[in-house]
């Protein structure tokens, strides 16, 4: 073969591969994503026509009326998103676990039971937008008590934003979705 003829069949494998994968498989990727416009555009969440957050990425939510999301290494910015590499046995790694659960008892008074897991330790992203259905119920005396909610309602809005996975996970709840129905409860009363 020909150096003639190997740098035409490189120029078409070049312009084939191009039309392929730079314009082909983007377009067909693009209209997948289109058969399912939430999912498209981040999954994003709206309240009374406003772009609150997005059910998959985490934020905080700050005061004793709102659950609290697990704690992000990060203070949730996407941009620097990761946890502290930290290993268990990591003396930082504990002091900060204590630090967290002093902070969480005295928030949380109320609350029966050791502090969950979820609520001590974050995420490997740091942007995680569940928690356990244990560490939401944790929570539920505070919530309640800040927006002057009987125990019962604030425990059935955690139940109805439980979703589980079925046999491949762990049940959770999303707090922006269970923040936002917490909202919605006190603007029904």
């Amino acid at each position: 073969m020909t150096v003639t003829r190997q740098a035409l069949a490189a120029v078409r494998a070049l312009l084939v591969l191009t039309l392929l994968l730079g314009l082909a498989y983007p377009l067909a990727v693009t209209a997948a994503a289109r058969a399912l416009p939430g999912r498209a555009d981040g999954s994003l969440v709206t309240s009374q026509g406003r772009v609150v957050g997005s059910s998959l990425i985490g934020q905080q939510f700050t005061g004793a009326q709102w659950f609290q999301p697990r704690p992000s290494a990060f203070d949730y910015a996407g941009g620097t998103s990761g946890g502290t590499n930290y290993a268990q046995a990591n003396p930082d790694q504990r002091a900060l676990v204590a630090k967290r659960a002093a902070t969480l008892r005295a928030q949380n008074p109320d609350a029966k039971g050791p502090v969950p897991a979820d609520a001590l330790t974050a995420s490997a992203s740091g942007l995680d937008p569940d928690i356990s259905p244990s560490y939401a119920s944790w929570q539920v005396p505070r919530v309640a008590a800040a927006r002057a909610l009987p125990r019962a309602t604030v425990e059935a809005l955690v139940r109805a934003n439980t979703s589980s996975a079925g046999y491949l996970g762990q049940p959770r709840v999303n707090v922006l979705e269970l923040n936002l129905a917490l909202q919605r409860a006190v603007a029904q009363r």
